[in-house]
């Protein structure tokens, strides 16, 4: 089964908004060199269209960093109505939702869920980075590590420079953590499982908690509380409830 080709955007379209920002930013230093009082002016307009959104993410990354899968999916069924093929869709958001969290059951039955049409077949990266992750908790390590390759040597989608690199980090961190968990790290891994960490919350903890098993299998046991430091209490049908133990225990002998 192959992926879609990618549309590549024209260079014009890719640095428009840049454009934008660039003439935006010189308007506003003109209008404010003719009457400085419109600086005030311009902070509060500013702050009206960006203040909203900032604290809208920052509440989003709470919840996903809460590890509340059940919230998380709930946050997400308004904007899951609304997407094309919601048969297919709905049940592999639900799915990504369930591995990222360490929910093995619950993810391939949301998995088995999906209707296999034209949708299915699109969502060719979307379904390897979920079984990928649902492969590593379930110990079939060498078949994890076999998708990550996959998917790290698919065609980068067409988007921004920003949303390029973030998902070319996702992909090179979910591959470190296939390795973490069958103990063949690179050396470069524990640096990439940390900034795959950072880039996104849906996945911090799955990305820490493969972080903890590198600095356990390199002889560092006593990294393993920072790494684990703040994380939620995982319910029973969570592996990282279980990670969350034996690498504790790892790190007090």
């Amino acid at each position: 089964m192959s992926s879609p080709a990618p549309q590549r955007p024209s260079r014009a379209f890719a640095f428009l908004p840049l454009a934008i920002a660039a003439l935006s930013a010189v308007l506003a230093a003109q209008l404010v060199g003719r009457d400085p009082r419109l600086f005030l002016v311009l902070l509060a307009f500013t702050a009206l269209l960006f203040v909203p959104a900032l604290v809208g993410r920052r509440r989003m990354r709470r919840l996903l960093m809460s590890g509340d899968v059940e919230r998380v999916i709930g946050r997400w069924e308004g904007s899951i109505e609304r997407i094309p093929h919601p048969e297919t869709m709905a049940p592999l958001l639900h799915a990504t939702a369930y591995a990222s969290y360490g929910w093995i059951e619950a993810g391939r039955r949301a998995l088995e869920r999906a209707v296999k049409g034209p949708a299915w077949d699109a969502a060719f990266e979307q379904r390897l980075f979920v079984e990928t992750l649902l492969d590593t908790f379930e110990g079939d390590r060498a078949a994890a590590m076999r998708k990550a390759e996959v998917l790290e040597a698919l065609p980068m989608p067409a988007g921004g420079l920003l949303a390029r690199r973030r998902i070319a980090l996702l992909r090179r961190g979910l591959a470190a953590l296939a390795r973490a968990f069958a103990h063949a790290s690179r050396s470069e891994d524990e640096a990439l499982l940390t900034k795959a960490a950072s880039a996104s919350p849906l996945v911090h903890w799955a990305m820490r908690y493969a972080a903890a098993v590198v600095a356990v299998d390199h002889g560092r046991p006593r990294d393993v509380p920072a790494l684990l430091a703040g994380a939620p209490p995982w319910p029973e049908e969570s592996a990282f409830s279980t990670y969350h133990h034996e690498l504790l225990d790892h790190a007090g002998a």
